[in-house]
């Protein structure tokens, strides 16, 4: 087990995991890695984060819906209509939403049932199946990431860290960044509050989201077309725990943007 500290500088290495096939309903992701990882001829090492981009974890617990079978509703067809979307994903993000957060000039932004506040709930058609198939967020992401971290000890005999990751907008920013939605064998926060800086000051905000890094590192080398939607992160020293991507969400009432 590797545990932070924060006075020391590390060497990071983000290390994409190549070759891996295609992931369909019921496969096992873990057995798609430990595949790909000995065609590779890379092992996986203790204090190695594991870092998998949502897609296969969804298309493997069979979260796809095929466009051609839903029929939106009146209301999603004429907003689609409206801003030149498709009124099938507007139907389907509606429908995974639990609230709706925003809608404004064909954007929509809704908070999903697992508490994200994300574009169209999640719902994806790039990287599917060419257009055919929308898929959508894991069920439980935290228990995805809790199910492959014991699927990866029981087939390699180690215990490391899992994030599970998806692109997200910001606040302020434009462009997309990776944000882990799930995670099980660490803890997501590295927590300087109450520590000094270097000059003696005690600080009192510093709680940094080291799995949210973490992700945005991992998509550096997973991008939309490099086809490895995995990588493992080393050196980094992170703080086991059973921790939960869940903490990382912004209680509504200190969240200034609902």
């Amino acid at each position: 087990m590797m545990r932070s500290k924060a006075n020391k500088a590390v060497e990071l290495r983000a290390i994409p995991i190549t070759g891996m096939a295609e992931v369909l309903p019921g496969d096992s992701v873990a057995d798609a890695i430990t595949t790909a990882l000995r065609g590779q001829k890379l092992k996986l090492m203790p204090g190695d984060i594991l870092v998998v981009k949502h897609k296969i974890v969804s298309k493997a617990e069979a979260r796809m819906v095929v466009l051609e079978r839903l029929r939106p509703s009146p209301l999603s067809a004429r907003w689609a209509v409206r801003y030149q979307l498709d009124p099938r994903v507007v139907h389907l993000a509606l429908a995974q939403a639990r609230r709706v957060v925003r809608r404004r000039r064909g954007v929509l932004i809704t908070e999903t049932s697992h508490g994200l506040v994300c574009a169209n709930s999640g719902v994806d058609v790039s990287n599917v199946d060419g257009g055919r198939c929308a898929v959508l967020l894991p069920a439980d992401p935290d228990r995805s990431a809790r199910e492959l971290h014991r699927a990866i000890k029981k087939k390699l005999g180690i215990l490391v860290p899992v994030l599970i990751t998806d692109s997200f907008g910001r606040p302020w920013r434009e462009g997309l960044s990776e944000a882990a939605i799930g995670i099980a064998g660490m803890k997501p926060f590295r927590d300087f509050r109450r520590q000094r800086d270097p000059h003696g000051y005690r600080l009192r905000a510093s709680l940094e989201a080291v799995a949210d890094e973490l992700a945005c590192m991992a998509g550096l080398v997973c991008g939309k077309l490099s086809r490895s939607p995995a990588c493992i992160i080393r050196g980094f020293r992170y703080e086991a725990g059973n921790g939960s991507a869940r903490q990382l969400i912004r209680p509504r009432g200190r969240d200034l943007f609902r």
